[in-house]
């Protein structure tokens, strides 16, 4: 039996992929320190349905790290344990840093002391390529997109790490290529776009289509930062964890590589584009607060997927506006997860 070790596994995102990973019968064991919101949820429910061994550890602890990887020997690990969010990041820089880029280090450092066969997935962002002044950007049917990119931005971008967060998860990013060029392990950095889907724990700074939702459904007071016409290609948590599936799949392929992962194209949205999805499932308008734009917001972002379709043979498979109903039929089934918002 293979084994996967997910760091930040009671995240939204490493429930969702320890959940797919057991159903194809992996082992999961999955390391966490439970500290963000929903965490301890999603821990209990990977235990009562047996999907997943749960290590209460934090990855700035290198001897808990290396510990785990050195007991559990997998055959991959999947990176997602992060400080998420940008305002936290500007907040207190020291944590991002060391949550984001000494984390990292601690554990490509145990695999390459105590597993080095193993497959590692590093969960980046595309917040590694900045702002992307230089990119002509044009107002249209009342949504900024690309003025010449009709296939979006591709890893050919150069990077440029706006706020800590860009430059702490660059700084995870490049190391993770880089132990593949100078110490021969099997990597790859994705650099993913918004990803949203069911157990996400949205907050007002991160995981804004589900933060919209649960704030939507639940009345509470929406934030609109800028104007609302910024785009991002949006990916379905599910297309998400098929990518890792793929990645492993291919890892010879992919092995020192970055790549974009996010909806492309064909699965963008504006925030204004939410709200007028939440209006009309929820029939009434929603009352909204306007803010100035925050460090580092980018005007639009889609990912080029070509890249990714040509060494794992992967595209979205979720069209935006069935992965929005799946998302608000699994906050509007689970309210009682949200009590802390009432």
């Amino acid at each position: 039996m293979n084994t996967i070790l997910i760091t930040g596994g009671a995240g939204f995102i490493g429930v969702n992929a320890a959940e797919h990973f057991a159903s194809l019968g992996w082992k999961v064991v999955v390391l966490d320190n439970l500290s963000r919101r929903g965490a301890e949820q999603n821990a209990g429910w990977l235990k009562q349905n047996g999907a997943a061994a749960v290590e209460r550890a934090d990855i700035r602890d290198f001897e808990a790290v290396q510990s785990i990887v050195q007991v559990t020997r997998p055959e991959v690990v999947l990176h997602l344990a992060a400080q998420v969010a940008v305002t936290t990041s500007v907040i207190d820089p020291r944590e991002d840093f060391e949550v984001n880029a000494l984390g990292t280090f601690n554990v490509l450092e145990a695999i390459r002391q105590h597993c080095p066969s193993a497959f590692f997935i590093n969960a980046s962002t595309n917040k590694v390529y900045g702002k992307m002044e230089q990119l002509g950007v044009v107002e249209r049917n009342g949504r900024y997109e690309y003025r010449d990119l009709a296939l979006g931005v591709s890893e050919s971008e150069p990077l440029d790490f706006h706020s800590p967060y860009g430059c702490s998860k660059g700084c995870a990013d490049q190391y993770s290529i880089d132990y593949a060029r100078i110490y021969g392990l099997s990597t790859v950095t994705f650099r993913q776009s918004c990803i949203y889907g069911s157990r996400q724990f949205g907050i007002e700074d991160q995981g804004w289509v589900a933060w919209f939702t649960i704030a939507a459904l639940l009345g509470r007071q929406i934030t609109i930062y800028g104007d609302g016409k910024q785009i991002r290609d949006v990916l379905h948590v599910d297309d998400l964890v098929r990518a890792y599936v793929a990645a492993y799949e291919n890892r010879v392929s992919v092995s020192g590589q970055a790549i974009n992962l996010g909806g492309g194209p064909s699965n963008t949205m504006s925030l204004l584009e939410l709200m007028a999805f939440l209006e009309a499932e929820l029939g009434h308008n929603i009352p909204l607060r306007w803010e100035g734009w925050r460090p580092g917001d980018q005007p639009v972002f889609v990912s080029n997927l070509s890249k990714a379709s040509r060494l794992m043979g992967w595209q979205p498979s979720i069209p935006v506006n069935d992965g929005l109903k799946r998302l608000y039929a699994w906050v509007n089934g689970n309210r009682s997860l949200f009590g802390w918002l009432k």
